[in-house]
């Protein structure tokens, strides 16, 4: 498939506005500031002849390219991306360059020669020799998670529109804030979107599918220790504090935590402490493949504190699971032609495509549960996060080829 592709420039200008979202915040969306992409997104499918692309209240962008197919059942499909960028890492004034025709060198950024993008740190970069990378200047993030895949998305209703042989069915389009902090689709109107299947374009390498994810809960241990002065305080304080510190130290040392575990292995990852003598908290996140073995951490963790709290007598603690998200592929495995579609829009790409699992979630998660079956599909980005995120032009192309190429497929085989 040759297009005249629009991708890149719509990226180059979308990266530039900041859309950092803020988990410190109390509003939906986080930041009022993400609002201003997605006016542009509205205008934007607006001048292409989208008639019913909107912006609600709380930063979700709905749109429809209506059917040309003859066909009468062709399932609706959605393709959703998110436009805020992670609090990780600055957002505002992104630099956008283009390293044309990329040998395998270290790619020094402009703006701050110690940032520097090598082959030997980021391996991929070797798949991309001949290709054009994009890089923010140093000083910021880029923005490819998760501008790539909305300007991909964008693309490819741009080329079905000027391409009306390429026959489809009704295809929605779902644009969502908030994403980096987990609350991506917290407020989405499943209903109002009318689609049976979706797909996120929010993926790292060319060619890959994920359809599976970790399943997750977040735990918050409050330790209930005894205050009193401290200059009176022999055979009587009981710090809890010092007891967070002791049930941090029992942690697995080699097992269980995200800097040891790989793969399929889940682990156990406190991510906050914060308290005073009398009552600290600590906020766990345990994430696994498979839900008995999620369950079976939260109860190592518990038997942890059970005995760390016995060696401090008069203390006492509470342990409160909270359900985050599931595994997406318990949804996806009963339908399968969900993700056996996408593997074939992949391959009609020329790419090899590669099923892979996420230790992390998407959007496409919840919507899972929510109703909405949808995999996760490549958009390019790579070393988000950082500055030095980074995406090729070319395969950005290829995602907007694979999501054309899907939205052909389902028409062809309803």
């Amino acid at each position: 498939m040759s297009h005249q592709y629009t991708v890149t420039e719509r990226f180059l200008r979308y990266v530039q506005i900041d859309t950092q979202s803020d988990p410190e915040s109390n509003t939906f969306p986080s930041t009022e500031k993400q609002k201003n992409l997605s006016k542009i997104l509205v205008k934007e499918l607006h001048d292409m002849g989208i008639k019913d692309a909107q912006l609600d209240q709380y930063g979700y962008v709905y749109a429809t390219l209506p059917s040309n197919s003859s066909k009468k059942n062709v399932p609706v499909i959605c393709f959703c991306s998110h436009v805020d960028t992670s609090p990780d890492c600055s957002g505002k004034n992104v630099n956008p360059v283009i390293h044309y025709n990329y040998t395998g060198h270290d790619i020094i950024l402009p703006a701050d020669a110690t940032q520097i993008l090598k082959p030997s740190e980021h391996p991929e970069l070797l798949n991309q020799i001949g290709n054009d990378i994009i890089t923010a200047d140093g000083t910021t993030l880029l923005g490819a998670d998760n501008k790539a895949g909305v300007a991909e998305i964008m693309d490819a209703v741009y080329q079905l529109i000027h391409h009306p042989e390429i026959k489809h069915g009704d295809i929605k389009i779902l644009f969502t804030p908030d994403e980096e902090i987990g609350q991506g689709v917290k407020y989405v109107d499943l209903e109002k979107l009318g689609a049976q299947y979706g797909y996120t374009i929010d993926g790292e390498t060319a060619g890959h599918i994920e359809n599976e994810t970790f399943s997750a809960d977040a735990v918050i241990l409050t330790i209930n220790g005894i205050s009193t002065h401290p200059g009176f305080a022999k055979n009587k304080m009981q710090s809890a504090i010092k007891i967070a510190s002791a049930i941090i130290d029992a942690l697995p040392k080699n097992r269980l935590s995200p800097e040891t575990t790989e793969g399929k292995e889940g682990f156990i990852h406190p991510v906050s402490i914060n308290g005073a003598i009398e009552t600290t908290t600590i906020h766990f996140i345990i994430r696994d493949f498979e839900q008995a073995k999620l369950k079976a951490h939260e109860d190592e963790l518990e038997n942890i504190v059970k005995e760390v709290i016995a060696r401090y007598p008069g203390t006492g603690y509470s342990f409160e699971v909270k359900e985050q998200y599931r595994n997406m592929k318990e949804v996806l495995d009963k339908h399968p032609k969900i993700t056996e579609y996408a593997v074939e829009a992949v391959k009609r790409s020329g790419l090899k495509p590669h099923l892979s699992s996420i230790r992390g979630g998407t959007d496409g998660s919840r919507l899972s549960f929510m109703g909405l079956p949808c995999p996760n599909i490549f958009a390019g980005e790579h070393a988000f996060h950082s500055k030095l995120e980074w995406v090729s032009v070319q395969d950005m192309h290829r995602a907007v080829d694979t999501i054309i190429h899907l939205a052909q497929i389902w028409e062809e085989k309803s």
